[in-house]
């Protein structure tokens, strides 16, 4: 749980850390999350009390969006503050054998701390690549210590495994063929295959050390905890399995919070609340395709894999104590501004790099206006003949294509399942997000308004001047796949991948 910080409760407040420091910076990054699933943003049966009382203390965004629809694209350009095509990570995500990986020679927010004075860790879901012998490993990415999967949980036979209670499975299965699901220690295999219901106090063990032993030293940290949760399969421990309303997705949601709850402690304990900054996102809208297992995109259109608001619009909390005034904004935003922002407020160089962000610190700690007022939408497939599928120029959205996916399946709109093929839409659907977030109502059928004219124009001549700008580096997901880059604990031993136990 979230400290008790007000005077009227009874509480005493932790002392101050120098104002004059670098300020930490907390990145709390969860997996699959719907722009609906949590409390604060109006899920009825969430328990989320952690989360929620640190959006009632720190900024929620209303408007917040990730890069991409997937998960390898959106955590591109979380990290390195530019589109997923300038690094190549496209189409669709990486996998265990993948060759390719994020290119070394991108600079992520690690490494632009790092040079900074920062210490460095991550903690949980990598899935930028691994490649061979661990070349795009987050510790050749700028994060001097790491503990957690090069992966998704997903991507390996995992249905077997047992959780809370003992002898019972794991919520759902796992892709077969592959080799068991490993966690890493900086480099080197640690485990092999996961312990599920073990893995995320693992991971807070960690990530606690990690924050008491810098600032014990007077050093500024950075910490990037990319979370499993709320992906499927659902897994839980034993503490939160059983407790949720919302059966399976609740528990791993419920223990997503306890996370949560237990980082911002951390600081709190430590005495530097006062100059920590946390970042709380997610990379991109919920598998609806799984159903109550799959999360909710709310009220908003389709999920994941979609570039409808459902596959890319998320929820995302700034907290930092005494500097960010309490409130909720519905300022534009995305992951890309995150970057640029941090390194404002850490005094870092900037990447010497075309990026893609905002600096938002004004926005943060003034209220002032975000210098963001549009924002281009990405499919998993990207094509470079085709770019961008959608744009939106303040509060307007228009869609050039639209193209459902079996991500978003089982819903009632037929817009969002596979069968709905890829569309190419001259005029564009055009969508005024204020009144109609949900794009239930195309504002140019049967044909466009007089007054919306310029409107179109306008958004009509930002997309070409967008494509004319936009360089697209080689795919690194289409360099292929050598099954003999799948991660072994023991590399000589037979038959793989099923020998790969430790």
């Amino acid at each position: 749980m979230l400290p008790c910080i007000l005077l009227l409760s009874g509480c005493l407040l932790y002392p101050a850390a120098a104002s004059s420091a670098p300020p930490n910076i907390l990145l709390i990054f969860a997996d699959d999350l719907g722009y609906g699933d949590l409390g604060c943003y109006g899920h009825p049966t969430s328990h989320t009390p952690n989360l929620d009382r640190l959006a009632a203390r720190g900024l929620r965004f209303t408007d917040f969006y990730s890069t991409g629809a997937v998960c390898s694209p959106s955590r591109a350009g979380l990290l390195t503050g530019r589109f997923q095509t300038r690094s190549g990570v496209y189409p669709g995500v990486f996998y265990p054998s993948s060759v390719g990986g994020l290119p070394l020679g991108e600079v992520t927010i690690a490494e632009m701390l790092q040079a900074r004075g920062y210490v460095t860790a991550m903690a949980g879901k990598w899935h930028l690549g691994l490649g061979a012998n661990g070349t795009y490993l987050p510790t050749r990415q700028g994060f001097q210590h790491f503990l957690g999967v090069p992966y998704s949980h997903d991507q390996g036979p995992c249905q077997n495994l047992t959780c809370f209670p003992p002898n019972t499975r794991c919520y759902g299965t796992c892709d077969l063929g592959e080799t068991l699901l490993p966690v890493f220690l900086d480099e080197k295999i640690v485990q092999q295959p996961v312990n599920f219901p073990g893995l995320v106090p693992l991971y807070e063990q960690f990530s606690k050390e990690f924050i008491h032993k810098a600032v014990s030293e007077g050093k500024p940290f950075f910490l990037y905890y990319a979370s499993h949760h709320t992906h499927y399969p659902q897994f839980a421990s034993a503490r939160y399995t059983g407790h949720s309303l919302r059966r399976k997705y609740g528990d791993a949601l419920l223990e997503l919070d306890g996370t949560v709850g237990e980082l911002v402690t951390s600081v709190w304990d430590m005495g530097v609340q006062n100059n920590t900054l946390i970042i709380f996102t997610s990379d991109n809208g919920p598998e609806t395709m799984r159903k109550e297992r799959g999360g909710s995109s709310g009220l908003l259109k389709c999920g994941k894999s979609t570039t409808y608001e459902g596959g890319v619009r998320e929820p995302a909390i700034m907290y930092w104590e005494g500097k960010i005034k309490p409130g909720v904004t519905n300022m534009l935003a995305s992951t890309l501004d995150i970057l640029p922002t941090v390194a404002a407020l850490a005094g870092a160089t900037l990447p010497n790099v075309t990026l893609d962000g905002y600096d938002l610190s004004k926005l943060l700690l003034n209220g002032e206006k975000s210098p963001r007022n549009t924002f281009y939408y990405y499919p998993p497939s990207i094509d470079p003949t085709r770019g961008i599928f959608a744009l939106r120029m303040g509060k307007y959205k228009a869609h050039f294509y639209t193209q459902g996916a079996f991500h978003s399946e089982t819903t009632p709109d037929p817009d969002c399942h596979i069968t709905a093929l890829l569309t190419e839409h001259n005029p564009p659907l055009l969508f005024d997000l204020d009144t109609d977030p949900a794009e239930n109502y195309n504002l140019l059928k049967p044909v466009i308004p007089k007054e919306l004219e310029p409107v179109v124009n306008e958004i009509q001549n930002e997309r070409q001047r967008f494509l004319k700008s936009m360089t697209y580096a080689e795919s690194e997901i289409n360099k292929g796949k050598d099954p003999s880059l799948r991660p072994c604990c023991n590399p000589q031993c037979t038959p793989k991948p099923s020998c790969c136990h430790c």
